[in-house]
């Protein structure tokens, strides 16, 4: 403590006889000032909006906020509960933007192999309706993989004002074939689909890759228009799904580009509308697997995904 010298009071100067009249006149006009105020305030203030007020009823939220599981897997907590959950930016930032969200393959596509492995005409030439995909060396499917995905980034994205839909939410016997898939998001008029996948490759081959359109023009298929903003859209993903989830790219496909271009698969053959797929990883592999099977992490490919989507959504 500095030293301030004695406590000795110094004379006080003596007021002027207007220096008191003003005090008098003061003392008198200030406390009927503030209830004045105070009547102001209770019969509602002011109308302006201003700092600290909340003006109708709408919030900023833009949508739920329920993540579709918490970071162990166990549906029911909200996004709140998850540190990986919140969206980027500020709420209702897509509102009137449309984005399907495509689950790869269905978890009941093994009950009905027959039709599943009816040939679709995906324009090049014609493929199986679907497959029944892969799964991880215990037994966690890949099917339940990226349904799990997209309930989580669905969540991530009606926070952000976007109305999204599925292309299927185990709400049928199996499919729907790849054709229909690339059907659902054109008939959506969807601003930007996404098709969530596992890969399944030999083991030591790790890493995420996003799957682009290439130009096709053949049959009921003409890619032409949606592969510069596809490719725009991936690019965008590949990187926030990197930093999100802090995995690297493919290994074994993509030049570690985490970038690859494909003309056989129906779903993209016959998008109408800008569409990727994304491989989040691979199944077949311990080190990938021990992440595909994590709550958490998936919160974190969710999360990743979503940001991509933001970024390509706001332009």
């Amino acid at each position: 403590m500095s030293y301030v010298g004695p406590d000795i009071d110094p004379p006080r100067p003596r007021r002027s006889p207007l220096r008191r009249t003003l005090t008098v006149v003061l003392s008198a006009l200030v406390p009927g000032a503030l209830l004045g105020w105070l009547a102001f305030e209770a019969l509602g203030g002011s109308d302006d909006g201003g700092p600290g007020r909340v003006t109708g009823a709408a919030s900023s939220t833009g949508g739920p906020a329920s993540a579709g599981g918490d970071p162990d897997g166990r549906p029911g907590a909200s996004a709140s509960q998850s540190p990986t959950a919140s969206a980027p930016g500020g709420g209702g930032s897509l509102v009137g933007k449309v984005v399907v969200i495509d689950p790869g393959h269905n978890p009941a596509n093994f009950e009905h192999t027959a039709e599943i492995n009816r040939k679709v005409d995906i324009g090049t030439h014609k493929k199986e309706c679907d497959t029944t995909g892969t799964a991880t060396n215990s037994g966690y499917s890949e099917a339940a993989f990226t349904l799990d995905v997209a309930h989580r980034l669905r969540a991530l994205l009606e926070r952000e004002g976007a109305t999204v839909k599925l292309t299927q939410d185990a709400d049928r016997p199996y499919g729907p074939c790849v054709d229909e898939r690339a059907r659902i998001g054109n008939s959506a008029r969807a601003d930007a689909v996404v098709s969530v996948h596992a890969d399944g490759a030999a083991t030591g081959q790790r890493g995420f890759h996003v799957i682009l359109p290439g130009a096709v023009h053949a049959g009921a298929a003409d890619t032409r228009a949606i592969v510069a903003p596809s490719r725009e859209l991936g690019e965008l993903i590949a990187d926030d799904f990197a930093e999100s989830t802090d995995t690297s790219p493919s290994n074994y496909v993509g030049d570690g580009t985490g970038l690859v271009t494909r003309e056989d698969l129906g779903g993209l053959n016959l998008s109408t509308v800008p569409k990727v797929f994304i491989e989040c990883g691979n199944m077949r592999d311990s080190k990938d697997a021990a992440l595909l099977t994590s709550g958490a992490w998936r919160q974190k490919a969710a999360q990743g995904i979503s940001e991509g989507i933001v970024s390509f959504l706001r332009g």
